[in-house]
């Protein structure tokens, strides 16, 4: 049974949260502050938090943080706010995805599972192709031991086409993938990444362009 830390300083939406995901299998722990959620997670492992953005004292935005600086958990943040600035912040802070109320069950349960599976697909032991390695547990990319400095979705990116050779992605999927359900998030996002990634690894002396190749009018694939 996966469980799932509900973190919400009103009573009747952890009851309600709950409500909606113990039917579906969900194990839920509900806290009312993001204090009781950072000593809950250093102490107990969980496979997803639902955080609300509006809390007195340390709000989701900061608690994410924080969260982040110890577990790479995927967290759904859930507000009333919708405003753009409001979903970037709360995503550039480290979060998987972004719900707004009001919401129905069935909204809050197909966002559960997108981000299950964008998880699953980026979990990836150390892969090594060519002496350029791709290390998740140290965060990091090298060619013959030479370090290779990328952002984190440069990384993300890598490793996923790394993991998945010959297929054909869209920028749509790696959207999807990578970045989640983001507001604002356009094409031109990818093809500035990809360009980022190829330039920094033909520095380092990889042969980058006989591997990460365009796909016309579709997206990019890695050729092993």
């Amino acid at each position: 049974m996966r469980k799932i830390l509900i973190v919400d300083d009103e009573e009747r939406m952890q009851n309600l949260i709950s409500l909606y995901l113990t039917p579906a299998g969900f194990e839920c722990v509900a806290k009312s502050s993001g204090y009781d959620a950072l000593l809950y997670l250093q102490n107990n492992s969980c496979d997803l938090v639902i955080l609300d953005l509006m809390m007195p004292e340390m709000d989701g935005w900061e608690t994410c943080k924080k969260i982040r600086e110890f577990s790479d958990v995927p967290i759904i943040m859930l507000t009333a706010r919708t405003n753009k600035s409001d979903v970037i912040k709360g995503l550039s802070t480290g979060a998987d995805d972004y719900i707004t109320k009001p919401f129905d069950s069935g909204e809050l349960l197909a966002r559960i599972e997108a981000v299950f599976r964008r998880t699953k697909l980026l979990e990836n032991t150390t892969i090594i192709f060519n002496d350029l390695t791709w290390n998740p547990d140290s965060y990091s990319l090298s060619y013959k031991d030479k370090s290779i400095q990328v952002t984190p979705k440069e990384f993300a990116l890598i490793g996923l086409l790394l993991k998945y050779p010959n297929r054909v992605f869209t920028r749509e999927q790696l959207l999807t993938i990578i970045w989640g359900l983001e507001v604002g998030t356009e094409d031109r996002t990818i093809d500035s990444h990809i360009r980022n990634i190829r330039d920094k690894l033909k520095n380092a002396g990889f042969p980058i362009y006989d591997h990460l190749t365009t796909v016309w009018g579709v997206g990019y694939k890695w050729e092993s």
